[in-house]
């Protein structure tokens, strides 16, 4: 399932008759391989099922606009398609990056026009409308109320920030999801053996088919696009099979050992952190490099960044906390492949900063107790004082306030009883930690009354 099939005439309305010439022969391979019906939609199960919003508006029930929010490649253009044929509908397309109110006026005109004379609907299909102005998604209002048009419209972009308000309130969100791996094999399959396809002219090798499944990263043009351009540098050669050397040729990246699925996904991922635990930023750097070309989540490696943030430098550097986040976030943000500078900064970081496990120990510690039951009631002085009767069951009765010391701090009871004098917090002396080393137990000494 391809989307973004109708790129090269989203400049206007589109008629059933010129999206059957794009279907021709010399057609690329992506167009020539989009479902023609749901029965071979691959992927998206979830929003297909029987039942479900999105199958009964392909099948024709229950008429509503929908925003399609997902990744390239997911089909959002196949899926508007499909609708358009449910009842015989008419297919209009637009795309936000070359389109203004004026011709979007005039796709509804038309649309209001055709209604009338013939009763032919119209599913009006825009494309990446997250960049339309919102002048330009409030021009769709009425046609979209009245039902004029079934507005179809995909976006990249979480469709909660990027549209209009009324817009969103008119129309079903629904988000599709990156295709999995054995989602991409199959369209592979279908697209070498089906007659549409390459027809079975050309075989492809086991781990030729493996690169392009890791070079897909989910979008199914990109997949069909890369297998196409392989197909053709082999028969180019007389090959009768497409083999790893001509898929890495032909699309101009090396495979790398690592198995998403396998035991080089965990070997791999526990270097990367070992080698960052252990200072070495050069290896790291190795590691999250292997990571990306091999097509990894770049939010797994960014989730495992802003994890050893807090294991493994902790209070040592509290930045880098604050570094892995702000690089989790520019890859939400940004995507890839730029997402990898702010990975490679968040590595660089983290790897050259001073490390202290403390943060980990103290809260496995603290948690450690309250597993095996030592806690016990909170001190009365410290309970909440603020609701109804809260001073005659003693609550709040006998609190210091700290800010009335100079020092800020004073000797008062903090933990149950059971845990006086219990340390979880050890500062390392390196780094930012070391001001803690020395300032903790003066804070214990003092709050504890030791002195």
């Amino acid at each position: 399932m391809s989307e973004g099939l109708f790129d090269e005439g989203l400049f206007g309305a589109e008629t059933e008759e010129k999206a059957d010439e794009k279907l021709a022969e010399n057609a690329p391979l992506a167009v020539r391989m989009r479902p023609r019906s749901l029965d071979e939609v691959v992927g998206q199960a979830h929003l297909l099922g029987a039942g479900a919003p999105l199958r009964r508006l392909v099948e024709g029930a229950a008429p509503a606009s929908v925003l399609l929010y997902g990744p390239p490649g997911t089909g959002k253009t196949t899926l508007a398609n499909l609708v358009s044929k449910a009842t015989g509908r008419r297919f209009a397309a637009l795309s936000a990056l070359s389109s203004g109110v004026k011709e979007v006026r005039a796709v509804i005109e038309e649309a209001r026009r055709r209604l009338g004379r013939s009763g032919e609907a119209t599913v009006l299909f825009i494309d990446e409308v997250h960049r339309f102005s919102k002048t330009q998604q409030d021009a769709l209002l009425g046609a979209v109320e009245d039902r004029t048009v079934l507005l179809v419209a995909a976006t990249t972009e979480n469709p909660y920030f990027s549209v209009v308000a009324p817009l969103l309130s008119r129309s079903l969100v629904l988000q599709l999801r990156s295709l999995d791996d054995e989602d991409i094999r199959e369209l592979l399959h279908r697209a070498v053996t089906e007659e549409r396809g390459l027809g079975g002219a050309i075989g492809i090798a086991a781990d030729a088919e493996d690169h392009l499944v890791a070079l897909a990263e989910g979008d199914a043009r990109r997949a069909l696009t890369a297998l196409e351009a392989a197909a053709e540098s082999a028969a180019s050669t007389g090959a009768e099979v497409i083999d790893l050397a001509t898929v890495e040729s032909t699309v101009d990246r090396a495979a790398v050992l690592y198995d998403r699925g396998g035991d080089q996904h965990y070997d791999v991922t526990s270097a990367f952190i070992k080698s960052i635990r252990g200072s070495d930023v050069d290896a790291a750097l190795h590691y999250l490099a292997r990571m990306v070309e091999a097509g990894e989540d770049p939010r797994f490696i960014a989730r495992r960044l802003v994890v050893h943030a807090s294991e493994d430098v902790g209070m040592a550097d509290p930045t880098a906390l604050q570094t892995a986040v702000a690089a989790a976030q520019a890859v939400q943000f940004i995507g890839m492949p730029e997402g990898r500078l702010a990975l490679a900064q968040a590595t660089i970081h983290l790897a050259t900063a001073p490390k202290s496990n403390a943060v980990i120990t103290a809260i496995d510690e603290a948690m450690g107790d309250v597993r095996a039951g030592k806690g016990g009631p909170v001190p009365p002085h410290l309970r909440d004082g603020h609701y109804a009767g809260a001073q005659k069951l003693g609550n709040a009765k006998g609190y210091r306030y700290p800010h009335d010391k100079p020092e800020g701090v004073l000797a008062q009871q903090y933990p149950p009883e059971s845990l006086m004098g219990r340390d979880y917090y050890n500062p390392t002396p390196r780094g930012a930690e070391r001001a803690l080393h020395d300032r903790v137990p003066k804070l214990r000494s003092i709050i504890r009354d030791e002195d």
